[in-house]
């Protein structure tokens, strides 16, 4: 099927109106649980050129770039963060603190919240870091 015929295809739009539903309702879900931990969300949604950030939340002392995953389970959430996407989420997190300064604070780290199809939510603080 070219890209036309995929495009056209009303099964397809649908496909694509569920997964965008399933993705913002499963960053509601994440801005629910961080703001329960204490966190304040800085951001939500924020597009740079490097990429988008899901969430950026902090605490006084920390600030807090966060991927969020929903999947079928939660350990197919936890697997879908690639190196790849990682890079891009370094990269905008450096634009995002090159643009809002006043974000910065003692610690920063890069969470991961996943969601599955039932509605859990489980982060994963500290996901990943930058390797030297």
């Amino acid at each position: 099927m070219g890209l036309h015929s995929a495009l056209a295809d009303p099964r397809h739009n649908q496909a694509m109106a569920n997964a965008y539903r399933r993705g913002i309702d499963a960053e509601a879900a994440a801005r629910c649980a961080l703001e329960r931990a204490g966190f304040t969300v800085l951001a939500q949604r924020l597009r740079t050129e490097a990429g988008e950030i899901d969430i950026v939340a902090a605490t006084p002392d920390l600030l807090s770039i966060v991927e969020v995953k929903a999947r079928r389970t939660l350990a197919d959430a936890a697997l879908a963060l690639g190196p790849r996407q990682q890079a891009r989420l370094l990269a905008a997190a450096e634009i995002a603190l090159a643009e809002h300064p006043e974000w910065i604070r003692d610690g920063m780290r890069f969470d991961l919240v996943l969601v599955d199809a039932a509605g859990r939510v489980r982060r994963i603080a500290d996901a990943f870091r930058l390797e030297n």
